[in-house]
Formats: structure tokens, C-alpha cells, sequence
């Protein structure tokens, strides 16, 4: 352990200056916004590094959405060795608001000891935390290795979850790690071992042909904002609880708790203003439905007339918990926001989109390994976390491959403010995530010799 940690350290700076080539590439999926030509630059770059490093078939394939994901495979000395996936992706969130930034969004800047830049943490963080752990290793590599780096996470668009079906044993694997998460806080070690699933709906209410003026006919003519306040505000109750009808919101977390002055300044939560809900904050986290509101269509302020609103709709995002459905979830979204419209509006309700939840098995040689891997770089034992965000290709690897382990670590911690401006990654976290990695991957290789394999 000690000649790992020593070189994991070795390494470090070969780590920031990959990291600062990655960052520098605007690979953002999305042609309306920046080049395609940026993620086929951040693709090639992740291929022909690892090929460097032993992966000598790494190659493109491209997926059903035109992403291309990079692929490939190591194998070890020994024939009975398991098969480990590693995953990640490359493409990265628009910078948003560029103004916002303390430095350039596409250039590794150090501040306060971390390194700012887009994809910093999400996800090139964790391709780089690969990197590293696995030159560490060197030639002493004790498990067989499978590779898949996407190009299209934060897109949503689908890309690799059709791909691992359609090619199952080229990825196939008996453990997984989804390096797309990470630990509790800084110096904190943890696994996610649940994620929210969600159900994405526009409803829209139609109360009058047009718009008619508020001074004739204000009172009794039905309005279809006020129709549509009134049923936002029964998707909640006075505590900030999710009522939603038929959903249960008593549910409580049973992993690591988040304590509440974190959240508080993680979330950036205005002095005097109260968190919701009358559970934990884990428990409104990881354990219960939580509704919001992501947008409303009706005149702006600037603009708005004296005149009773005809027509008007809001864009809602249900997240759910492990052990709901989202068919039941969406059924009962829907059957709520019928019955709570009043007046006799008409309304209709469109799915844009629904993902399932996921919760991890913890109970294998994996876990196990991870456990101790974490406990050796970290010197503290690794808690177990839910994650309010959707991955649903964790879903199509659990469906794919029923027998692998699926463990989601990586770089990402709250001050890390992945998806936000000032996005950076702790460089600590980096260098004790690289030697977890590469502990893992011995400590995994120890725990199965004797045990028959998925592959």
C-alpha cells in the first residue's frame, strides 16, 4: 500500500496537466452550443490515452443518438482473474452563465488549493482518477479490465444505454464501476448505493378562448394561472412535504445521515429561510418523493397586460425513491393534478420523460473490497449514500448484467458544484480516489480467486 500511495503521489502532476488538456476541450454534446468537433477531439484523447496504458483494441463505437463511446479491454497474467468495467464519460454541462465563474470555465485554473474548470469533477475528473490508478498499478495489474467512456451523460439522450444491450458481452463484467458520484465531503469515503428515479410531465390549463379584460370581466371569469397556482400549491403542504396522492412520504433513510448545517451551506440556503419537509434531510433526500417546479409558461411581468390569463402550463420533475415505480409514480401524479384542478379547466398533461430509481445489492466480494480499499487510502470507513440525481444506465447495467456488482464512486463531492458555475474538483480527493482504485482492484482480485466468475 505504501509503494501505491507513493506513486499515486508521483503522479500527480502528470493527473493536473491531463486534467487541464480535458478541460480545455468543450466537449458539451449539444451542436447548437459548441462544435461537434470538441467531444470528437475529448473522444480520441480518452482513447489513445488509455491505449498508452495497455488497452491496445480501445476504439469508437458510435451509439444510437450519434455519440461516440470509447471502448476497450485489458487483460491480466492470471486466467481465473475477475472482470472489473470501469465507466465515465467525457461530455460536460454548458458553462451556463459564464460571467458566474471566478475563472475561464475551459481552462484548469487553481484557486484556495482546487482546480476550476468545467468537467473538472463531472466526469473528467474520474477519467483522469482511472488514469492514475491505473498507472500506478503498472504491469502488476490483478484483475482483467473493461472500458466504456460515453459521450453523452449529460445530454440524456440515451446513447449507451441503447448500446450495452445490443452489445452485452462486450462490456460484460462482474463488477462495475460507475465513477460518476462520490464521497460525503472532502476526506469523507462513500458509495452511492441508491438513486432517485424521476417522471418529467408538462401540464397545461385552458380556462377562456383568449384574453379578456380584467376590469370587465375579472371576478367571475376563471383564470388559468390562478387555476394552475392552485394546483402547484397542493403538490405540497405547510411543512414543504410532497403530497402527492397515493405516494408515500414517511419513508426514512437508513444509510449515512447528511447533517443539516452541510446541506444548508452546500445548497446555499438563504439566512431565516427553513429546509422543507418534516423528515432528516436524508430522509427528503434519498428516501421520499420531492416535487418541483422547474418552470411556468404565462405573461411576464414586464410586458403583462390587465387582462385574466386564458391559458397556462408548468414544466414539473418528480423524483422518486428506490422502491416506487415511475409508472406508479407518474399515474399518481397525474391523477392528482386532475383531481386538484378546479372550475372545471381543461387540462391536459404530457410525459416528457420517466426513469426508474436504483438501489445497489451491497452484499458481495465488491463491496467488500471497496469497504477495505477505502479504509486504507482514506484511514476512515466508507459510509453509504443516496444520490438525488438520475443515472439511468445504472438500470441497463443492472438489467444487463444481473449478476455484477454495481458500486458508484468517484471524485464528485457537494463543494464540488457539478452542473453550476465554479465548477472544481479537491485535488486530495483525486489522489485518495486513485490509490482507492487501485486498492480496490487488489483487494477484489484477493476476494474472488476462489470464486467462479460472471465472465
Amino acid at each position: 500500500m505504501a509503494d501505491l500511495r507513493q506513486r499515486i503521489a508521483e503522479l500527480m502532476p502528470v493527473a493536473r496537466d491531463e486534467l487541464a488538456e480535458l478541460v480545455a476541450l468543450r466537449s458539451v454534446a449539444d451542436p447548437r452550443q459548441y462544435p461537434a468537433a470538441e467531444c470528437e477531439r475529448a473522444a480520441q484523447w480518452v482513447l489513445e490515452k488509455f491505449a498508452e496504458i495497455g488497452f491496445a483494441d480501445a476504439h469508437l463505437e458510435e451509439t444510437a443518438d450519434g455519440s461516440m463511446a470509447v471502448v476497450g479491454s485489458r487483460k491480466c497474467s492470471d486466467a481465473g482473474a475477475p472482470t472489473v468495467l470501469l465507466y465515465a464519460h467525457y461530455d460536460v454541462q454548458p458553462p451556463l452563465d459564464d460571467a458566474a465563474w471566478r475563472t475561464r470555465p475551459f481552462e484548469l485554473t487553481e484557486v484556495d488549493g482546487r482546480w476550476y474548470g468545467r468537467g473538472a469533477a463531472d466526469c473528467k475528473g474520474n477519467i483522469v482518477m482511472h488514469l492514475a490508478a491505473l498507472r500506478a498499478l503498472g504491469d502488476e495489474l490483478p484483475v482483467d479490465l473493461k472500458l466504456v467512456v460515453e459521450g453523452s451523460e449529460e445530454q440524456g439522450t440515451g446513447g449507451l444505454e441503447a448500446f450495452v444491450p445490443d452489445n452485452a458481452e462486450l462490456l460484460r463484467a462482474d463488477a462495475i464501476l460507475v465513477c460518476d458520484t462520490g464521497n460525503a465531503a472532502v476526506g469523507h469515503p462513500a458509495a452511492t448505493v441508491s438513486l432517485r428515479g424521476m417522471v418529467n410531465v408538462v401540464v397545461t390549463v385552458e380556462a377562456l378562448a383568449s384574453e379578456i379584460h380584467s376590469g370587465m370581466f375579472g371576478g367571475p371569469a376563471p383564470d388559468a394561472l390562478a387555476a394552475l397556482v392552485s394546483m402547484l400549491s397542493s403538490l405540497r403542504d405547510a411543512n414543504g412535504n410532497t403530497t402527492i396522492t397515493g405516494l408515500d412520504n414517511t419513508r426514512t433513510w437508513s444509510g449515512a445521515p447528511y447533517p443539516t448545517d452541510q446541506f444548508t451551506a452546500d445548497a446555499g440556503v438563504l439566512e431565516g429561510v427553513s429546509l422543507l419537509g418534516d423528515g432528516s434531510v436524508s430522509d427528503m433526500l434519498w428516501a421520499r418523493p420531492a416535487v418541483t417546479i422547474l418552470g411556468i409558461d404565462c405573461p411576464p411581468v414586464v410586458g403583462s397586460a390587465a387582462a385574466v390569463v386564458p391559458k397556462a402550463a408548468a414544466r414539473l420533475n418528480l423524483r422518486i425513491p428506490p422502491g416506487l415505480s415511475p409508472e406508479v409514480a407518474q399515474r399518481a401524479l397525474i391523477e392528482h393534478l386532475t383531481a386538484a384542478a378546479p372550475w372545471g379547466v381543461h387540462l391536459t398533461v404530457d410525459v416528457e420523460a420517466a426513469g426508474a430509481p436504483f438501489e445497489a445489492a451491497t452484499d458481495g466480494p465488491a463491496y467488500r473490497a471497496m469497504a477495505t480499499a477505502m479504509q486504507e487510502a482514506y484511514d476512515r470507513p466508507m459510509t453509504s449514500l443516496g444520490q438525488g440525481g438520475s443515472i439511468p444506465l445504472c438500470n441497463v447495467f443492472q438489467e444487463t448484467y444481473p449478476q455484477a456488482e454495481l458500486i458508484l464512486i468517484g471524485v464528485e463531492e457537494p463543494q464540488t458544484l457539478i452542473h453550476a458555475p465554479n465548477e472544481s474538483v479537491d485535488p486530495t480527493e483525486l489522489e485518495s480516489m486513485s490509490l482507492t482504485e487501485a486498492l480496490f482492484l487488489h483487494h477484489y482480485a484477493t476476494l474472488t480467486r476462489q470464486q467462479p466468475t460472471a465472465t
